[in-house]
C-alpha cells in the first residue's frame, strides 16, 4: 500500500494531522463529565398506602391487590413487588432499565388512579414516588444539639434547609432521616373519657368541626379590599387543650380534662445515632443523569451558607459520602494509567536498545489516550472507572502498532537500506497488516454495543472508548511513525552499544526458536493433539470456575440491618442498637459509625460503619464483613444482616442473596417449605447468615363483636371501628398552622398507660341509641393470634422471601445454585421459586457477555475470511483464541478471580489482542510463497523466526503495561485486579502456544492461491 508514501515525504502533513488529533483530545477533555460509572437509568415506583389501624390480611385485600392488579398491566414494567404490613401497603414497581422515568410514573399514576374506587373509603389516598438513581443515598449531612429536640431539628430541615439545598443541580431527593416533623399529640384517658360520659367520637367531632382553616373572603369598600381573616383555626397546644368537647349539666368539659395536648413529633418509631450521640440525617439522592461529583461538591459548598443561619446550637458534619469512594477509585486508576506508560516505555527501551528508537512508538500513547477523547466527546461519553479502564489497557495496545512498524523498518535499514527507502519499503509492507490487526481489535468489541441490560450500558463505553483509542494509533502508526522513523532513526543508531546487544540477543534468540520450530513441526500431529487437549480443558476450566455479576469492590462502608420481633418498640431497638454501635467502635479500621432505629421498618435498625481510607488500613472491607456478621450474630434480640454496597449502578441494596418462594396457596405452606430451606442452607456451609421475610411472630388482638348485641344498643360497626382507630390508630384528623407551616392534628391513648396495655381497652366508652354510654367491653370479646409480621407478593403471587449472606469465598453463583438445587429437591408442585434485588441481575445478566465473546469470535472469523480471501487462514490464525483463554481460566480456577464481567471483558480483549500473533505470521508467509517461491514449511519457519520481535515487543508491551493492574490495591481494585489478570496470563501463554500451533496448523490446512493472484494481479492475504 503506498498511500503511506506521502506522509514520509511531506513531514509536516503527518506532523500537522497529529497535531490536530492532539489539539482536538485537549479540547474535548474539557467538556467530558466525570462520573463513577457511564450513565444508566435504573427506575422504580414505589406506590404507598396508609390505612391505620388495619391488619395486614386486610391491606393485603383491599388494597394491594387491587392496586397491584393494576400497575401489572404498565407499560415498562420489569416486575413488581409488594409488602402489607399493618396499617400500610407498599409496591414496588421495577422498571425496565433505561426506559424513560417520566413515561413510567405515568403510566403507574393512571394505572392507580382506574382503581381508586375499590378501595376503602377510610384510607389515605396512595402516594406515588419516582425513585431513580442508586436506592441508597449518596450522602448523608448529620444534625446535633444540646438545646434542641430530633423533632425540632427534624422541622427546621424540613421547613428551611431542605428548600435551599434544592438548588442544587442534579439532586433528585432529598429526605430526613432519623426525625419526625411536628404534630398536635392529642394524648387521651380513656379512663377520663368514660368518668366524664366522652367517647372516641366526641373528640373526633370536636377537632373537625372547631379546627378549621378559613377563607371567609374579602370586605369590598368603594376604593379599597379588605381581607377578612376569622380564627377559627387552633395554633397552640394551650388553644388545644382548651377545645370544648361537651357541654355537661353547665360543665364544659375540654380535652384537657381528658387528656392533654402538646406540640410533639408525627411518629415515635425512628430514631438516629451518629458516633453514639443523637442526631438527625438529611439524605441526599442523585438524578441518574446528573454527576454524583458534582451534585456533592455543591452541597459541600452550601453548607457554610446555611449554616451561618443555623438556631444557636445546631451543628451539621458529612456523615458518610460515597463519592469519597468514587475519587479514590477515579484517582487510583490515573495512577495506574502513569505507571503502566512508564513501564511500556522501559520495556520498549528493553527491546530496542535506542533512545531515539523509543521515540516512534512511545509518542503513540499520549497522541492515541489523548486523541481518544475527542471521539468520546462525540459519542456522549463520560470519564468513569471503565472509561479509565480502558484507557489503563489502551497504554500496551496504542504502541503495538507502532512497534510493528518500527520493528519492520528497522529490519531493513540492518539489512542495508538507508532510512527513508527503508521507511518507504516498511511501511508499504506493513500497512495492510496493521489495518487489519486494528479493524480486527475493533471488532472485536462491535458484540458489546448489542449486549443489553446493565452490562451493555456499561461496558458499551468502555469498549467503544478502547476501539476508539486503537484507531488513533493506527493512523498515527500509518502516518506520524514511518516519517519520525525515516528522520529519528539512522545507522548511527543502529550501532549503539546497547542497541548492538540486544540485536545479537535476538539473533540468537530468532536462531534458536527456527530450529526449535523445525524439530516441532517434525511432530505436527503431537501438537495438534495437545491443542485439541487444551480445547477441550478449556470447557470444564470455564464451567468449574467460580462465576459472579461482578465482584465485590472495597467501597469504604459496610451496614448491618438488625430486624426485631415485629412487635418491638423503640424503647426494644435502643436497647440492642447500642451493642452494634460498641462492635463498629471496637473495630480499629472504623473511622465513623452511625445508627437508624425503625428504618426501613419500624422493627429493624439499620447501622453503619464508615472505614478508615484505604492506604490507612491493611484489612479488606470484605475480610470486615465475614468477622463483623459473625459478631453480630450474637446479638439476641435482633437477627442480623451485614451487606455492602453494591459494586454495580441499577443494583438493590440489601443482602446479596434474595431467593423468593412463590404461591398461589397458604403463606403457612410457604412459611414451612421456606424455613426447610432455610435450616439446609445454614448446615451448607455457604451461607454466614440466611432468614425469611415471611415470620409468623405478630402478636394480633383480635376484637371478636358481638353483632346481636351491638345492634340491640343501636351500635353499628362504624363507631366501633372509629372508637378504636381514635385511640389506638394514630391517624391524623386535620391540620393546624404553626409559623406558615401546617402540621398534622392526631389524637391517640396515651402510649405507655394503653397502647401497652390493651386489657384497658374495656374502659373505652361507647354512645347508645338511648343517649346512654357502654364499656366496649360489653359488645366485644378478645382473643390473642399469632400472624404474619408481612404479607409478601412477588408478581401479584404469595412470596416469602429467603435472604442471606454469602460465607467468605462463596460466591453468590454458588449460593443461588445450592438454593435452586434445593427447592428442587423440596419444594412441591404449586410453589415455584424466582430472584429479586441483587439475585435477579445477576441470574438475568450472568453469561450476557459470554454471548457477545462468542459473537466476537464469529464476527472476526467472518472479517478475516473477506479480508484473506479464505477460510482455511482464519482458522489458522484464530487457533491461537483458545490457547490463551486457556491460560486466562488458570488463575480463575485456582481461585484467584472469579469469571465476572470485568474477566469476561478481558477474555473478549483476548481474542483481539492474540489474532494479532497469527495475522502477522500467516500474512507474511503467505507472501514469502508468493513472492520468493518458498513451500509452506519454508514460509512459516521464515515468517515465524522474521515476527518473533514484534510478537514479543507486543506481547510485553501489553503485558507488562497490565501489571499495575494485577498489583493494583484500594478503592475498586478488585475489579482491576481480574481484568489484568486474564489478560497478563492469557497474552503469555497464548503467545507461547503461538509460536507453534500457528505454524503447524499453517502447515496443515493453509493453501495460498496463486491461480487467483495470476489473474487478479495481486497477492492473497493484506500484503503489497
Amino acid at each position: 500500500m503506498k498511500f503511506t508514501d506521502i506522509f514520509i515525504k511531506r513531514p509536516v502533513l503527518s506532523t500537522v494531522l497529529s497535531l490536530f488529533i492532539l489539539v482536538m483530545g485537549i479540547a474535548a477533555f474539557f467538556y467530558l463529565p466525570v462520573s463513577q460509572f457511564p450513565p444508566i437509568t435504573s427506575t422504580s415506583i414505589v406506590v404507598t398506602t396508609s390505612y391505620p389501624g388495619a391488619s395486614p390480611e386486610l391491606v393485603k385485600g383491599f388494597i394491594t391487590t387491587p392496586l397491584s392488579a393494576a400497575i401489572g398491566s404498565a407499560e415498562g414494567l420489569d416486575y413488581m413487588t409488594s409488602v402489607s404490613t399493618a396499617g400500610l401497603s407498599s409496591i414496588n414497581a421495577y422498571i425496565s432499565l433505561n426506559y424513560d422515568p417520566n413515561s413510567a410514573l405515568t403510566n403507574v399514576s393512571a394505572a392507580v388512579n382506574s382503581v381508586l374506587n375499590q378501595l376503602p373509603s377510610g384510607i389515605a389516598l396512595p402516594t406515588i414516588k419516582k425513585l431513580t438513581g442508586d436506592t441508597f443515598p449518596i450522602l448523608f449531612l448529620g444534625f446535633s444539639s444540646q438545646s434542641m429536640t430530633p423533632t425540632q431539628i427534624s422541622t427546621y430541615l424540613t421547613n428551611v434547609v431542605i428548600p435551599e439545598l434544592n438548588s442544587v443541580q442534579g439532586i433528585s431527593q432529598l429526605q430526613v432521616w432519623g426525625g419526625q416533623n411536628y404534630a398536635m399529640r392529642i394524648w387521651l384517658d380513656p379512663v377520663r373519657m368514660a368518668n366524664l360520659n366522652i367517647t372516641p367520637a366526641d373528640v373526633q367531632a370536636a377537632l373537625k368541626t372547631n379546627n378549621v382553616l378559613s377563607a371567609a373572603g374579602q370586605l369590598q369598600g368603594k376604593y379599597d379590599l379588605i381581607n377578612i381573616v376569622p380564627t377559627t383555626d387552633l395554633q397552640s397546644a394551650d388553644q388545644f387543650n382548651d377545645l370544648v368537647l361537651k357541654r355537661i349539666d353547665n360543665r364544659l368539659i375540654r380535652i384537657r380534662d381528658v387528656g392533654r395536648a402538646e406540640l410533639g413529633a408525627q411518629s415515635y418509631t425512628t430514631a438516629a445515632i451518629y458516633n453514639g450521640a443523637p442526631a438527625v440525617f438529611l439524605t441526599v439522592r442523585v438524578s441518574p443523569s446528573a454527576n454524583p461529583l458534582t451534585v456533592v461538591d455543591g452541597v459541600r459548598a452550601m453548607l457554610p451558607t446555611i449554616q451561618k443561619s443555623f438556631p444557636a446550637g445546631l451543628n451539621v458534619n458529612v456523615t458518610y459520602d460515597a463519592t469519597l469512594y468514587v475519587r479514590a477509585a477515579i484517582s487510583d486508576v490515573i495512577k495506574t494509567i502513569f505507571e503502566a506508560i512508564f513501564i511500556v516505555v522501559i520495556v520498549t527501551f528493553l527491546f530496542l536498545g535506542s533512545f531515539r528508537a523509543i521515540i516512534v512508538p512511545v509518542i503513540a500513547i499520549p497522541l492515541s489516550m489523548v486523541g481518544v477523547f475527542f471521539l468520546m466527546y462525540l459519542l456522549g461519553f463520560t470519564i468513569n472507572l471503565l472509561t479509565l479502564l480502558a484507557l489503563v489497557l489502551a497504554v500496551g495496545l496504542v504502541v503495538d502498532d507502532a512497534i510493528v512498524v518500527l520493528e519492520n523498518i528497522y529490519r531493513l535499514m540492518e539489512e542495508g537500506a538507508g532510512p527513508f527507502e527503508a521507511a518507504l519499503a516498511g511501511a508499504r509492507q506493513i500497512a495492510a497488516p496493521v489495518i487489519l490487526m486494528t479493524l480486527t481489535l475493533v471488532a472485536v468489541y462491535l458484540p458489546i454495543g448489542f449486549v443489553s441490560g446493565v452490562t451493555g450500558s456499561l461496558f458499551t463505553e468502555f469498549a467503544f472508548t478502547l476501539a476508539a483509542s486503537v484507531v488513533i494509533s493506527g493512523i498515527v502508526a500509518l502516518t506520524l511513525s514511518p516519517m519520525l522513523t525515516s528522520r529519528i532513526i539512522t545507522p548511527a543508531t543502529l550501532h549503539q552499544p546497547l542497541a548492538q546487544k540486544i540485536d545479537h540477543l535476538f539473533s540468537n534468540l530468532q536462531g534458536r526458536y527456527q530450529s526449535a520450530l523445525h524439530t516441532a513441526l517434525n511432530f505436527r500431529s503431537t501438537i495438534l493433539i495437545l491443542a485439541g487437549i487444551i480445547l477441550v480443558s478449556c470447557y470444564f476450566l470455564f464451567t468449574m470456575t467460580a462465576k459472579e455479576l461482578a465482584p465485590q469492590e472495597d467501597q469504604g462502608s459496610l451496614k448491618v440491618a438488625g430486624t426485631a420481633p415485629v412487635s418491638a418498640s423503640l424503647n426494644y431497638l435502643k436497647q440492642y442498637g447500642p451493642q452494634i454501635t460498641k462492635i463498629f467502635q471496637g473495630m480499629k479500621e472504623t473511622s465513623a459509625s452511625y445508627l437508624l432505629y425503625g428504618f426501613p421498618s419500624s422493627n429493624i435498625v439499620l447501622g453503619g460503619t464508615i472505614l478508615k481510607p484505604w492506604d490507612e488500613r491493611d484489612t479488606t472491607e470484605m475480610e470486615l464483613k465475614s468477622t463483623l456478621q459473625k459478631q453480630v450474630n450474637k446479638i439476641a434480640g435482633l437477627q442480623s444482616q451485614v451487606f455492602e454496597n453494591p459494586s454495580l449502578p441499577g443494583t438493590p441494596y440489601g443482602p446479596p442473596v434474595n431467593f423468593v418462594l412463590l404461591s398461589t396457596g397458604s403463606y403457612e405452606e410457604l412459611y414451612d417449605f421456606a424455613q426447610t430451606i432455610i435450616q439446609s442452607a445454614r448446615k451448607s456451609g455457604f451461607f454466614l447468615a440466611a432468614t425469611t421475610t415471611l415470620q409468623f411472630n405478630n402478636p394480633q388482638l383480635n376484637v371478636v363483636i358481638d353483632r346481636a348485641k351491638a345492634s340491640a344498643l343501636g351500635i353499628d360497626m362504624n363507631t366501633i371501628n372509629s372508637a378504636l382507630a381514635t385511640l389506638f390508630g394514630g391517624n391524623y384528623v386535620n391540620f393546624f398552622s404553626q409559623q406558615g407551616y401546617s402540621y398534622q392534628v392526631i389524637p391517640q391513648a396515651e402510649l405507655v398507660e394503653y397502647t401497652n396495655s390493651l386489657k384497658d381497652i374495656n374502659n373505652i366508652y361507647l354512645d347508645t341509641a338511648t343517649g346512654e354510654q357502654v364499656p366496649l367491653g360489653s359488645v366485644i370479646s378478645i382473643n390473642y393470634s399469632t400472624t404474619p409480621s408481612e404479607l409478601d407478593q412477588f408478581q401479584q403471587r404469595n412470596a416469602a422471601t429467603i435472604v442471606g449472606v454469602t460465607a467468605p469465598g462463596v460466591t453468590l453463583s454458588e449460593a443461588l445454585t445450592y438454593l435452586s438445587d434445593t427447592a428442587e429437591q423440596v419444594l412441591p408442585k404449586g410453589i415455584t421459586y424466582d430472584f429479586g434485588g441483587a439475585s435477579r441481575q445477576y441470574v438475568k445478566e450472568g453469561n450476557t457477555l459470554m454471548y457477545a465473546f462468542l459473537l466476537a469470535i464469529i464476527v472476526i472469523f467472518l472479517f478475516l475470511a473477506g479480508q484473506f480471501e479464505s477460510f482455511r487462514d482464519p482458522l489458522i490464525i484464530m487457533i491461537t483464541v483458545p490457547m490463551s483463554i486457556c491460560g486466562a481460566l488458570i488463575p480463575l480456577f485456582l481461585g484467584v478471580a472469579t469469571l465476572n464481567i470485568y474477566t469476561q471483558i478481558g477474555l473478549i480483549t483476548l481474542i483481539g489482542l492474540i489474532t494479532k500473533h497469527g495475522i502477522l505470521m500467516v500474512d507474511f508467509a503467505n507472501k514469502l510463497q508468493l513472492e520468493e517461491g518458498l513451500n509452506k514449511r519454508e514460509a512459516i519457519e521464515k515468517a515465524a523466526a522474521i515476527r518473533l520481535r514484534p510478537v514479543l515487543m507486543t506481547t510485553a508491551a501489553m503485558v507488562f503495561g497490565v501489571i499495575p493492574l494485577v498489583y493494583a490495591s484500594g478503592a475498586g481494585a478488585v475489579g482491576r485486579n481480574g481484568i489484568g489478570i486474564v489478560i497478563a496470563f492469557g497474552m503469555t501463554i497464548g503467545t507461547c502456544f503461538t509460536l507453534f500451533m500457528v505454524p503447524t496448523l499453517y502447515m496443515y490446512i493453509n493453501r495460498v492461491k496463486q491461480e487467483v493472484v495470476k489473474e487478479e494481479g495481486s497477492s492473497p492475504g493484506l500484503s503489497s
